[in-house]
């Protein structure tokens, strides 16, 4: 697993408005609901009621997450096996178990298309790890590697073994700037719009703000991607892979990639992209994939990669 050295919390990419239940109240409640037979304080049945708080526990704990279904045999195969390794690190990530088919916009939320599907959250930020049932050796060497990039972005907070995760945890976390806050509320209420244009009005004040940097190029990302309709989405796809030079098409699909997790797909088609391109063409394509290396960080690994790959194209 190669994952963001530089995750980024201020705008970063957010499930809660997504995870909330249509019409909830907006406080975070403790995670688990109704723990499954067995569960401890390591491993938690988490519902759409209750997922707001098990975002909030990834800024200072990773959270694991199980996606998983009752008829799904694969699953029945895996999920002891993270509930074992969840008690063997004993508190260092919290295992949140999904079941996806009652708890249908999770699974759309994570763009679920086979389980099992295990994505891990740091900061609010999903990061794939593996789907399927993967043996225990491939599951921990995976983990660890969690825990490694966890520890870097300074999520090193424990469960306390056999408790619920604790709110105070959450309530340690300094609060944002007025104009990051501003952005984070906008980007819950699904005003992508009013959250760039907050994150501009940061960058007027301080251009050096990188959180605002990073948060507008999610903004606009975001924007871009609600702004495109899923039919309209399916024939850019297949222009796209009619044509690898339809500029138009392969921005569109290159945004829909990194948003549904897809890192290297998208930026392995953009610097193709800037290959077949001249010009004015050639400078968006350039401008767009910089962006996007905001969006990952550019600590990231995959954003070193590609930031090569893009020199090559260019010159």
């Amino acid at each position: 697993m190669t994952q963001p050295s530089g995750l980024n919390l201020r705008g970063a990419v957010d499930l809660t408005a997504l995870a909330r239940p249509q019409g909830a109240p907006t406080g975070a409640a403790a995670p688990g609901g109704t723990p499954g037979p067995g569960s401890t304080g390591v491993v938690v049945d988490v519902a759409e009621a209750d997922f707001e708080a098990v975002l909030q526990q990834s800024l200072t704990v990773p959270v694991v997450v199980d996606l998983w279904a009752e008829w799904c045999g694969p699953c029945k195969q895996l999920s002891p096996v993270l509930e074992k390794l969840a008690r063997e690190y004993e508190g260092r990530w919290l295992l949140a178990k999904v079941d996806v088919d009652a708890n249908p916009r999770i699974a759309q939320a994570f763009q679920v298309q086979s389980i099992p599907m295990v994505v891990a959250l740091l900061k609010g930020q999903p990061v794939p790890l593996f789907t399927g049932a993967v043996p225990e050796a491939q599951a921990r060497q995976v983990l660890d590697e969690l825990l490694r990039v966890a520890e870097q972005n300074g999520v090193t907070g424990r469960v306390e073994t056999g408790q619920e995760p604790q709110e105070d945890e959450v309530a340690a976390e300094p609060p944002l700037p007025p104009l990051h806050a501003e952005a984070a509320e906008a980007f819950e209420r699904g005003d992508y719009a009013a959250a760039a244009r907050a994150f501009e009005r940061a960058l007027a004040e301080n251009p050096a703000d990188a959180d605002a940097t990073a948060g507008l190029a999610q903004a606009h990302l975001f924007e871009r991607v609600s702004a495109v309709p899923q039919a309209v989405m399916a024939g850019l796809a297949e222009a796209a892979a009619a044509d690898p030079g339809n500029v138009e098409a392969n921005l569109a699909v290159a945004d829909r990639d990194l948003f549904g997790g897809h890192v290297e797909d998208a930026f392995a088609r953009l610097v193709e992209l800037v290959r077949r391109t001249a010009g004015e063409e050639r400078a968006a394509v350039r401008t767009r994939l910089v962006e996007l290396f905001e969006v990952v960080g550019t600590g990231d690994p995959r954003v070193v990669k590609a930031r090569g790959a893009l020199a090559s194209a260019l010159f």
